[in-house]
């Protein structure tokens, strides 16, 4: 079968199935049937026994809300502004890395939702296609993730190709000092090297059309880096992974983020904020947003949740910086809940990337949709015309939690 055919049959299987998408999780259980369990279980676990991972979505059902009623509600604009930029709505997509493995278009297919969504696209630096073929196919508002690596000179250069690929910010992510132990990867073979059991194996097979249009399409590769490997086996996806494991340092500290901050001398995020202390400390070294996460629940386990450790973060820091919520949102009502609570926007990754497994660029587009008219539906039903004027008011902690 060739590749234009193949490329049409996958497009008329998603459009066929992502009619019926009517929520996030809907898009999750599409996901899961159309990506092999490997690639799906990397995209959907967490850490050890995955209860930061569940929590940061339960925790939202301890927010209720206290609707006004009688509002003029003709008009609703559910935009907003972060650091600077004016996006439709208030949800940015979060960087995640090597998104090749759920559709073979990768972050491109994500790049492009982005820019007709009118939000912010955040590239990983483990991104499967470079930070040049993102700009060139995003002319949206784009913020490059990035670690304090080893290779000092990797982080310069970095910089200067954001800048001159007109990237709007960075953001710092600090909370991965090492891998957290994501178990399901162990139990699927999603390891450094792969070891996929014959059960993996049979799940690619029984996934034809993923399996099929990843043979034929370019080669798997970490497009950032994969110049920096100087060895016989550069495009090896083992060597580059190996390379990128390497480079993270268990030495860095504020002292090295402040560093970056100034080399940059643009809106920055620092991402991976749990504390008032880190909060603190990040916006004394000139971030322009604090990003309150814990990595989604992949590193590690326990860790509060985002939405209840906004507020004091809020009070602590967010009149001198933008406090973006990142983990667990899944719904529209979960960003309002976010939003009342101080939050200028909420990231999100899971979400697109399971409209990304079931559909690819038409997935995504489908999370974007579900999750931006269920910001407006819900603004409406609460009585709020804009963003501004969701405040703490509008919720409540549920009596008795």
């Amino acid at each position: 079968m060739t590749w234009p055919t193949l490329q049409a049959l996958e497009e008329r299987l998603s459009a066929f199935y992502l009619k019926r998408c009517q929520t996030i999780a809907d898009l999750r259980r599409m996901a899961h049937w159309r990506v092999p369990a490997p690639m799906f279980h990397y995209m959907d676990g967490a850490a050890e026994d995955e209860i930061t991972y569940r929590r940061n979505s339960s925790d939202f059902d301890h927010l209720e809300f206290l609707p006004r009623n009688l509002v003029d509600i003709s008009e609703i604009d559910p935009s907003t502004t972060v650091m600077g930029q004016r996006i439709e709505f208030p949800v940015v997509l979060a960087p995640t890395g090597m998104s090749r493995l759920f559709h073979w278009e990768g972050e491109r297919a994500v790049a492009r939702a982005a820019a007709r969504a009118g939000t912010v696209y955040s590239l990983s630096a483990v991104g499967t296609h470079s930070i040049e073929e993102v700009a060139a196919c995003n002319a949206g508002p784009k913020w490059f993730q990035i670690y304090v690596f080893k290779d000092r000179g990797l982080v310069s250069e970095f910089i200067q190709r954001c800048r001159a690929a007109q990237y709007h910010a960075l953001c710092l992510t600090i909370d991965l000092p090492i891998t957290g132990k994501r178990e399901r990867d162990f139990r699927t073979g999603m390891t450094l090297p792969p070891t996929f059991t014959l059960r993996s194996w049979l799940d690619f097979v029984l996934h034809p059309v993923w399996s099929a249009t990843h043979v034929t399409s370019a080669p798997f590769s970490l497009a950032n880096v994969a110049h920096r490997v100087q060895t016989v086996d550069s495009d090896n996806v083992e060597t580059l992974m190996s390379y990128i494991g390497s480079q993270f340092d268990r030495t860095v500290t504020w002292d090295d983020a402040a560093a970056m901050v100034q080399e940059w001398g643009g809106p920055f995020a620092v991402k991976g904020i749990l504390t008032v202390d880190d909060a603190k400390r990040a916006v004394d070294i000139g971030a322009t947003a604090i990003i309150v996460s814990n990595h989604g629940g992949r590193q590690l386990d326990h860790c509060p949740t985002p939405i209840d450790v906004l507020p004091e973060i809020v009070a602590a820091v967010g009149d001198r910086a933008e406090v973006i919520l990142d983990g667990g949102v899944r719904r529209g009502t979960d960003v309002l809940k976010a939003l009342a609570l101080g939050a200028r926007a909420c990231m999100t990754g899971r979400c697109y990337l399971y409209g990304l497994g079931a559909g690819g660029e038409a997935g995504v587009d489908k999370a974007l949709q579900i999750l931006r008219e269920e910001i407006a539906r819900d603004m409406a039903l609460l009585g709020t015309r804009n963003v501004k004027e969701i405040t703490g008011s509008y919720v409540r902690r549920r009596r008795g939690l």
